[in-house]
């Protein structure tokens, strides 16, 4: 498996709850994508929690750490293919048409992504609607897995 090209790029920005980044680092072996680490986190990445959600996948997950935000984008080749979930939108998560190797950035569990970051591309801003009535926001595994099996459906259950 690890040499088929890798469905998504799966980007936390600044994880502060090591038992979310290890159950997405499981969704990201499951559905065959890299899983990147951006900034600061809020836990060590040898944390028991970490290894507890994940599981016995961990040593099968792709994944990157990046110190800066900035040595992270300097990564990312085409902005365009780049998508930004943030509830700071009204654009959902349906409407792009996701390729292989397109980023899935998701901000920090209690802020979000950056407001600055999100104006530099408000094109590329996506929502996961929640049609319940008191619902800000849904918890950061839960997104990334919605987000990454919508697009494992497009790639790979849609006919062409």
């Amino acid at each position: 498996m690890d040499n088929v090209a890798k469905n998504f790029r799966i980007v936390l920005i600044e994880p502060e709850i090591p038992q979310n980044t290890g159950n997405i680092g499981r969704s990201c072996v499951a559905t065959n994508c890299e899983l990147h680490i951006v900034g600061k986190m809020g836990f060590e990445i040898n944390d028991t929690n970490l290894k507890r959600a994940g599981l016995d996948y961990w040593p099968h997950l792709t994944w990157f750490r990046h110190e800066t935000f900035a040595d992270w984008l300097k990564l990312v080749e085409d902005p365009s293919r780049m998508w930004l979930f943030t509830t700071k939108t009204k654009r959902t998560y349906f409407e792009p048409s996701y390729q292989p190797g397109d980023w899935f950035v998701f901000g920090k569990e209690t802020k979000g992504l950056d407001p600055e970051f999100l104006a530099k591309f408000p094109q590329q801003t996506v929502t996961i609607p929640m049609v319940g009535e008191g619902a800000r926001s849904l918890n950061l595994a839960t997104s990334v897995a919605i987000a990454a099996y919508e697009g494992v459906r497009q790639l790979q259950f849609t006919a062409k």
